[in-house]
């Protein structure tokens, strides 16, 4: 059985290839999730309950009984059902001199062909996400979970605090366009 200590070692990848394979193809913990978000919830200097980790850095949590989005600094990007990234800090390499900081010549795209959108939290400035796009290519929606089934059905219990599964990234933008 899996202890609190040894998910913490997991997630501060302190373990071997070989002791994390064989956790990995071992028996699944039904307990592990509720002991990731322990771990998690003690790395982080808010109260607000995480309820879901969407990476290292952004967490789902319950705000006021809704679901937001938050980054471990405590910047909120609000709903969970809006692409957080619109409300990030997004650095752009589109020319040869801003992906030559990263690549050797001759070894980057061609910058007619793509770009890397680099989303940078606005709270702490900690890179969140890369993308590597075509120009002009919409904002990709990495993850929009199913709270309440996810909860319901794979975990066996009620949601934290819940909210109508449904994508409103178009219906914040036209708000915005107002």
């Amino acid at each position: 059985m899996e202890t609190k200590e040894l998910v913490k070692d997991i997630i501060e990848g302190r373990l071997s290839m070989e002791e994390l394979y064989r956790i990995i193809s071992s028996d699944k913990n039904p307990g592990r999730f509720k002991l990731v978000l322990e771990v998690l919830q003690e790395k982080v200097p808010w109260d607000e309950k995480i309820i879901l980790p969407l990476s290292d850095s952004l967490f789902i949590v319950c705000k006021d009984n809704k679901p937001i989005v938050k980054c471990k600094c405590g910047f909120e990007f609000g709903d969970y059902r809006v692409n957080w990234k619109l409300k990030a800090k997004v650095f752009v390499r589109d020319t040869l001199e801003s992906l030559q900081e990263l690549y050797k010549p001759f070894m980057h795209s061609d910058p007619n062909w793509t770009e890397i959108r680099e989303y940078y939290c606005p709270g702490c400035f900690t890179l969140l996400e890369t993308e590597v796009v075509p120009p002009g290519y919409p904002v990709i929606f990495d993850f929009l979970p199913d709270i309440n089934a996810f909860y319901r059905e794979w975990l066996g219990e009620e949601p934290p605090c819940e909210a109508e599964f449904m994508d409103k990234t178009l219906e914040y933008i036209r708000e915005r366009m107002k």
